[in-house]
């Protein structure tokens, strides 16, 4: 297990954040790395055109090292939605072909396959939560030869509930069909290897668990994927870009690999800094260690939580970064309210009142979560 890192991150002692899967906060380098990359605006005298590359180059660098994978199939992009567009722009369906999705899955992983199977005719099919809580078998069941695509997930982001991204992975290339990732809920704390998985597309957004700045992600691009078409088009993306001089000499090629798909001012001097560092910083624990971590945070708040009534899914079936507690008569309205006035921060999402540490949480802040909610909960029985 890693020691705490709490003294890295500008929490109160008197906090208890247990809402990673919200938004992660920044650690104090981050901060300082973001406040810098912006203040060098305030010299533009002293950027060059070098400066637009460099920085992109060893953000996707380090994310490729993060999954895997060589920097050339990696694309900078402002969300999760942007990224899931593109993947649904360079899909081809037929009619009558299925996307599989999960139930009560992400919206911006919804969306984007709804209109394709408007456009196409292929049908959108809905994984429903299993009773078990094994999310991995239940996909793998529905996985035939009438299966175009699926739009999963690392782990579910209500509860948590693990989904086998190798096995599944493995089945969806048996049948001929495209797998495409939306893991803004898990990388960075729980391990991917895309030689391992071998999606279409993967894509996160960076300001849960790879703990950076708001509006910045990145994007796996299989090699057989990366002549595809852009949602936008940015001269930054094409070849010859580093010549400014010549910027008006128009080019239909593209730089080479995923670079295509970038968004358009990828060299953002505030975001690329901070994302930077704290991808420097993950990988120096990584993300194994993580993992392993906050698995422990959250089996021993499993535990104890069950003895005040609360239960979650079985240990062997939920991602170990990741906690949803559920109540048999559900959680009282001001619930989240009430642990906020005692500085106490955690989500509901469906029915999981969802529970999602990091290595700034302490044994006193656990200590804080679990009296607070036997106290609360306790008085609505």
């Amino acid at each position: 297990m890693l020691a705490n890192k709490r003294h890295l991150f500008d929490i109160p002692e008197d906090v208890a954040y247990f809402n990673c899967a919200y938004m992660s906060p920044l650690s104090k380098q981050t901060t300082a790395a973001g406040i810098e990359g912006l203040c060098r605006k305030s010299t533009p005298w002293q950027m060059t055109s070098e400066d637009f590359f460099t920085e992109s180059a060893y953000l996707k660098k380090l994310f490729a090292k993060l999954v895997n994978t060589k920097s050339d199939n990696i694309a900078i992009i402002p969300s999760a939605s942007y990224g899931l567009a593109i993947a649904a722009r360079n899909i081809t369906l037929s009619r009558g072909q299925k996307i599989l999705v999960l139930e009560d899955q992400f919206p911006s992983n919804i969306y984007c396959w709804q209109k394709l199977a408007a456009d196409s005719g292929a049908v959108i099919e809905v994984v429903d939560t299993p009773a078990d809580r094994d999310w991995t078998r239940a996909v793998l069941d529905r996985i035939d030869d009438t299966v175009g695509l699926a739009a999963l997930a690392n782990n579910h982001w209500a509860d948590g509930g693990f989904i086998d991204l190798v096995q599944i992975g493995s089945a969806l290339r048996a049948v001929g069909a495209k797998l495409v990732l939306d893991v803004t809920q898990s990388l960075g704390a729980l391990p991917l290897d895309i030689q391992a998985v071998q999606p279409d597309f993967l894509i996160v957004a960076a300001y849960k668990w790879l703990l950076s700045p708001y509006s910045i992600g990145m994007m796996y691009v299989a090699p057989h994927q990366q002549d595809g078409e852009p949602i936008e088009y940015n001269w930054l993306n094409r070849a010859g870009s580093e010549n400014f001089a010549g910027l008006v000499n128009y080019q239909a090629d593209y730089q080479p690999g995923a670079t295509r798909f970038d968004m358009g001012q990828r060299a953002n001097f505030a975001l690329l800094p901070a994302a930077i560092s704290a991808l420097e910083q993950i990988l120096d624990w990584d993300p194994a260690n993580i993992y392993e971590t906050l698995g422990q945070i959250n089996k021993r708040i499993a535990e104890q939580a069950s003895a005040i009534g609360l239960t979650s899914p079985p240990e062997e079936f939920r991602a170990k970064h990741f906690l949803g507690l559920e109540s048999p008569g559900g959680f009282p309205a001001d619930l989240l309210d009430s642990l906020a006035a005692q500085k106490i921060f955690v989500s509901i999402r469906g029915n999981s009142l969802r529970i999602t540490p990091h290595l700034y949480n302490t044994q006193q802040d656990c200590d804080r979560l679990l009296n607070a909610l036997e106290n609360l909960l306790g008085a609505n029985k």
